[in-house]
């Protein structure tokens, strides 16, 4: 018999906010409601590790958002700071050495590593712009295979090429993919936006939302309106 997917194990809060202080409001708002959350790179500059240390004091699971990407002594000795915080998810770029480095970097810690396949706000004319004559669902696959290959546990990716990374990659690589707007909702700043159930319908694991939480009059409800959503889309999933 196959185990029901929890909803709230799979949504994850983006903690897109410049203080510890609005980060320790936020998480208070949505408590008993959202129980991982993401760290990226504003609040982890302005509050350093220690926001680790406040999400995790508080029962969540910890996402670090930092999208590593330099020489290889440098991702392999960050990669295993971050591995000694005790958080769950930790982002890379999909950089053959710079993957390589994390998975060195990590050792035996139980830290997943994700690789950022293509950032949610490029399309295909940003790519050319960068060089890349590839089209965005290209280089997706052949970046998921390259985290596949290397040892990563999974990706990063939008609600777009879930579908097209499970028929090429295989069901076992995690999907995680950010720019989740229920349906009514602005696009803000991504380029390919899915509502929770498109992207678990595509084959997404876990979601990430931000804005529509975080700037909701009431955010606890606007959590529990995602979870609805997403729990309904789960059990509607094939086994």
């Amino acid at each position: 018999m196959m185990t029901k997917i929890a909803a709230h194990d799979r949504l994850i809060l983006a903690l897109d906010v410049p203080s510890a202080e609005e980060a320790d409001r936020l998480m208070r708002r949505v408590e008993g409601t959202v129980r991982f959350v993401k760290i990226g790179l504003e609040l982890y500059t302005a509050a350093g590790p220690d926001i680790v240390k406040r999400a995790l004091d508080r029962g969540n699971r910890v996402f670090l958002d930092l999208k590593f990407l330099d020489i290889d002594e440098t991702v392999r000795r960050a990669t295993a700071r971050v591995a000694e915080l005790g958080v769950e998810f930790l982002t890379v770029h999909a950089n053959r050495k710079a993957l390589n480095a994390a998975v060195e970097g990590r050792e035996e810690h139980p830290l997943k590593l994700l690789a950022v396949t293509v950032l949610t706000n490029f399309d295909s004319a940003d790519l050319r712009d960068m060089g890349i004559q590839w089209s965005v669902a290209d280089l997706v696959v052949a970046r998921a295979k390259l985290a596949a290959e290397l040892g990563c546990d999974g990706v990063v990716a939008s609600g777009e090429e879930p579908a097209i990374i499970r028929r090429n990659v295989g069901p076992k690589l995690l999907i995680v993919t950010p720019g989740i707007r229920p349906a009514g909702k602005g696009l803000d700043d991504h380029a390919r936006p899915t509502t929770p159930t498109q992207s678990i319908k595509a084959g997404s694991d876990y979601l990430v939302v931000g804005r529509p939480i975080r700037d909701a009059e009431e955010p606890k409800e606007a959590a529990q309106a995602v979870l609805a959503e997403m729990q309904a889309a789960f059990d509607a999933r094939p086994a």
